[in-house]
């Protein structure tokens, strides 16, 4: 199945919601929304006028939206979709310049998460640990061949799509399980693809998205995967990116300035 998602491609809402807080915030909606911002900030440890601020803001750019609630004086929020995405292909200055600083904050949280679970990696059970951790590979691949890769990744996970929405589907000893795909170039582009300006080029991301240069040579593709929280996590990569970053969006807690108010990224894919 095909989750629904919102597609961010304007420079404005892509810089908006490159925030911990608000990547947080969305998280935690999509996974036990509708919540109001008092609840929001109880669960976040955030103020509650920081988090009524942030979900105006995420409504602003389609993010989320008010729901009927029982208490008039302050109605809940929910998130409009189950993922974000965004491409990454655009040679517009003012959008190259906010997806990369999206793609920073994703990847400052994915690195919080991953610390985070490796902080008590110990005391999960000898199963989980087996299958859970970091790998890395490389990959000698064209631009195209990167792609479809990619799409066979996603095809591939999205086969546990509907546990997400549906509950009733997640077997009994199942636990959430975090997939985080960087495929990295480990090498600036040959000199001859730059000056070839009439070639194809790819983007490039720094987290959770495929990154190619451009240039006929084929690009040495450095992959990693991590699996944080609980699960199998060697040649796994995050469903939600297929040139575009998605998925990410939430549920994680922040500590450290500015986003101590909490943010992950994760949406919760």
């Amino acid at each position: 199945m095909s989750l629904p998602e919102v597609k961010l491609s304007d420079p404005k809402a892509l810089r908006g919601y490159a925030h911990p807080l608000r990547m947080a915030i969305i998280g935690l909606l999509r996974q036990h929304g509708p919540l109001t911002a008092t609840q929001t900030a109880e669960r976040l440890g955030a103020s509650v006028p920081n988090c009524s601020f942030h979900l105006r803001q995420l409504a602003k750019y389609g993010l989320a939206e008010r729901v009927p609630g029982a208490d008039a004086r302050e109605r809940p929020w929910r998130a409009t979709a189950h993922n974000t995405s965004w491409d990454d292909d655009s040679d517009d200055p003012q959008v190259v310049a906010a997806t990369n600083a999206l793609s920073a904050t994703q990847l400052a949280l994915y690195t919080h998460r991953a610390e985070e679970f490796l902080a008590r990696r110990a005391d999960e059970p000898v199963a989980w640990r087996a299958v859970t951790g970091f790998t890395d590979r490389p990959l000698y691949v064209t631009a195209d061949e990167m792609g479809r890769l990619t799409q066979r990744i996603e095809a591939l996970l999205a086969e546990y799509d509907d546990r997400v929405t549906d509950p009733t589907k997640r077997p009994a000893e199942s636990r959430k399980v975090t997939l985080v795909q960087l495929a990295v170039l480990t090498e600036p582009p040959p000199t001859d693809a730059l000056a070839d300006t009439t070639g194809p080029t790819a983007p490039t991301a720094a987290a959770s998205a495929n990154a190619t240069a451009p240039g006929a040579s084929p690009p040495n593709a450095n992959t990693a995967t991590a699996g944080a929280g609980a699960g199998p996590t060697a040649d796994h990569a995050d469903a939600a990116t297929a040139g575009a970053v998605s998925g990410c969006d939430g549920e994680l807690p922040v500590s450290g300035p500015v986003a101590r108010d909490p943010g992950k990224q994760k949406g919760d894919r």
